[in-house]
């Protein structure tokens, strides 16, 4: 897996890279790659990095891990592929998104228009064995992630956390510095998206927040680098 990012995220990371425990998810990962199918493609664990440099970072959507199905993971949360058929938690985003903004959904998944903006798309767990969740917890992204909130937490620059989900949730502890704001919601996945979810007005309220904090706000709309 290359470690290079080509932006800012390349030298807060590097001691991560260097690291260990950072050794010993890489071994990991390679024995892994190499005997089973893994998500998303090696080429594309960082993507989220590569998207969304440190000093671009406005909005951060915390997900648990990559989608499980062939083709749909792209390295960041909830986003897919151009092209690929949108998750029911995608089109459940869009939902809300058109309910809060009025903005329609559409059929394109690819969400690389919002990270070209701010918005970093963070997967608490950058990996998954093919159709099965949560297989690559445990083993060391968790701390990686954690060290990526705690960065960003401890930057004045006034940022948005939309933490939707229990497991989401959790990650909140770590964001302490009073110059963020924190929204938190249930998941958007059919089981508990009519619990709070559609009306929650994230999208809205993170550009009340960023605009009142003399920030550009996320055109919500263009969510596909071609939008």
């Amino acid at each position: 897996m290359a470690s290079h990012l080509g932006n800012s995220w390349d030298s807060l990371l590097k001691a991560q890279f260097d690291s260990d425990y950072f050794d010993t998810l890489r071994n990991f990962l390679n024995e892994e790659y190499s005997t089973r199918v893994i998500y998303p493609p090696k080429r594309d664990i960082l993507s989220a990095f590569a998207h969304t440099p440190f000093e671009n970072v406005k909005v951060v959507i915390i997900g648990q891990d990559p989608y499980i199905g062939e083709g749909q993971a792209n390295g960041m949360c909830f986003s897919v592929g151009e092209g690929v058929k949108c998750p029911p938690s995608l089109v459940n985003i869009y939902k809300a998104l058109e309910y809060d903004m009025g903005i329609p959904p559409t059929d394109n998944g690819d969400l690389r228009g919002w990270a070209k903006q701010g918005v970093l798309l963070l997967n608490a767990v950058l990996t998954v064995r093919a159709g099965q969740s949560g297989s690559h917890a445990g083993k060391g992204w968790e701390r990686f992630t954690d060290y990526v909130i705690r960065i960003i937490n401890d930057s004045d620059t006034p940022t948005v956390f939309m933490l939707w989900g229990g497991y989401a949730k959790a990650k909140g502890k770590l964001v302490t510095n009073p110059k963020h704001l924190v929204l938190t919601s249930v998941h958007p996945s059919p089981l508990s998206f009519y619990q709070g979810f559609l009306e929650c007005r994230h999208f809205s309220r993170a550009n009340g927040f960023l605009i009142d904090n003399g920030r550009t706000p996320v055109d919500w709309s263009k969510r596909a680098l071609s939008d």
